[in-house]
Formats: structure tokens, C-alpha cells, sequence
């Protein structure tokens, strides 16, 4: 059976700008460090996969010590673990409040997927609360009953690692020759290529600049009526018009996978 396995943020909804930006700088507030990332700074941790690693990059030994936090492993690891659930639990009422709205033809291809009999899931390093507040909010409670979700903290190693994917292929009994994967970001597609899935890249706020090599197609969104979409590379000649459409994923699967120079 075909199966549609999306990446989240980025993908889903644009929600590192609007959504977890903010929920990092309002934990770090509750919680009395004078910490607040720009956009600028942001732009940098989003190259980091989970957001207990990008919390992580704080504690350096000054950071530590002039905030009085903990030094052992075992403390920080707590630390990190309280930070992370407040900031989630943040992320998910802005997400509830309507603040993310679904990334463009999101919902079109997820409906023309599912009515064709199409395997859906999400395969995310955020975690899994997230996910499903974000999925939720993007297809509504019916279609996301429909998807399997892969996220957080379930694998040894996040993207730009093949670790998700690689699990997920495992337990949805699915063959990567049959799986196609909407992903936003370098990681994402580096992560992807090397578990062997054929990837459209639905560049997002962070992204415009990462290397999308080994993607089979890269466009400004999934385009909907009256928003198209704009192609950006299109390698196989895969040719979508304004909108990319199921049938232009299926013919995605008939091309050869390219290879990721670190796959």
C-alpha cells in the first residue's frame, strides 16, 4: 500500500516562528532566565533536531553557574526534561488557540490520500503532544484518526539521522519503495534520503537557505486553489502545476532515489 509520511513542523504548519519560538521564550521567562532567542538566533537552533537539544545548547559551565543550576548529568537531565514539558505544554495552547494555521494544500492532500486508500503518518522529532495538536489542527480530528504518529524521544538518534524513518517503515510493515515524504528542512531530507524514501520538499520559514540535495521535488508549498504553488527544483521533471496533486507523488515513486552525499 502507498503510504504519505509527513514531517511536522515546517510541513504541517509553519510553527517554528509562530508556535515554538515563543514557546521557548515564555519557558525561559516562568522559569527566571534571562534568555529570549531572536528570529536570528532561532534561525540557528532549528538546525539542531529536538527541542531538549536545542534547550541543551544554554547550559554551558558560565550559564550554569551564574543562574545556579545544576552541574551533574543527572540534574541537568531533569532540568532539561521540566523545561521541555512547560514549553510543550506552551506550544500546544497556542497551537489549541488557533495561532498555527495549516501550511498551504496540507489538508487537500491529505483528503485526496486518505479517500485513494493511502497509508498516512507523521514521523517528527518534536514531541509526540505536539505532533498530535499540530496534526489535529491541520486535518481536523477525522483524518488525523487515519495517521500513524512517530515522534519525540522513540529513536537513539534524531534527524538528521534515518532513525525515525527507518522505524517507521519498520512498524508500518511498509517497503521504502512505497513511501513518499513530505519534509521543509535540510535535516529532514537528509534523514529521508538515507533511510531510502523519495522526498518533496515544502520549503519553510527557516529552510529557504539549507541543502535540499537528494530531494525529488522542491516547492514553496502543495499549492491550493487560489494559492499555488511555485516549483523551485524539479530534478525528474516530475512537471506539478499550480498544485502538487497525489498523482504527481505516485509518479515521484516510479523515479529512481537520489543519493544523498551523506547517505
Amino acid at each position: 500500500m502507498p503510504t504519505l509520511i509527513f514531517d511536522c513542523d515546517g510541513v504541517l504548519a509553519d510553527t517554528e516562528r509562530n508556535g515554538h519560538l515563543p514557546a521557548f521564550n515564555r519557558t525561559f521567562a516562568e522559569f527566571g532566565l534571562h534568555v529570549q532567542w531572536s528570529d536570528e538566533d532561532y534561525a540557528r537552533k532549528v538546525l539542531i533536531g529536538g527541542g531538549k537539544e536545542r534547550m541543551a545548547t544554554l547550559l554551558t559551565p558560565e550559564f550554569v553557574a551564574a543562574n545556579g543550576l545544576p552541574s551533574d548529568p543527572d540534574g541537568q537531565r531533569d532540568l532539561l526534561a521540566a523545561w521541555h514539558k512547560r514549553k510543550t505544554a506552551i506550544y500546544t495552547e497556542l497551537v489549541d488557540a488557533g495561532a498555527l494555521p495549516a501550511r498551504t494544500g496540507i489538508r487537500r492532500i491529505v483528503e485526496e490520500a486518505d479517500a485513494a486508500g493511502w497509508g498516512l503518518a507523521v514521523a517528527s522529532t518534536s514531541a509526540e503532544p505536539s505532533v498530535r495538536a499540530v496534526l489535529v489542527h491541520a486535518v481536523g480530528d477525522r483524518l488525523a484518526s487515519h495517521f500513524a504518529v512517530f515522534a519525540g524521544d522513540i529513536v537513539a538518534h534524531k534527524k538528521p539521522a534515518p532513525d525515525i524513518y527507518l522505524l517507521a517503515l519498520e512498524q508500518l510493515g511498509v517497503a521504502a519503495s512505497d513511501a513518499a515524504v513530505v519534509e521543509d528542512s535540510g535535516n529532514g531530507v537528509a534523514a529521508s534520503v538515507a533511510a531510502g524514501l523519495r522526498t518533496v520538499v515544502t520549503v519553510s520559514a527557516y529552510t529557504g537557505d539549507d541543502d535540499f540535495t537528494g530531494a525529488s521535488l522542491v516547492v514553496s508549498s502543495l499549492g491550493d486553489p487560489g494559492e499555488p504553488a511555485r516549483v523551485i527544483a524539479d530534478p525528474y521533471a516530475i512537471g506539478p502545476s499550480d498544485q502538487v496533486t497525489l498523482a504527481d507523488l505516485a509518479a515521484m515513486l516510479t523515479h529512481p532515489l537520489p543519493q544523498h552525499p551523506t547517505a
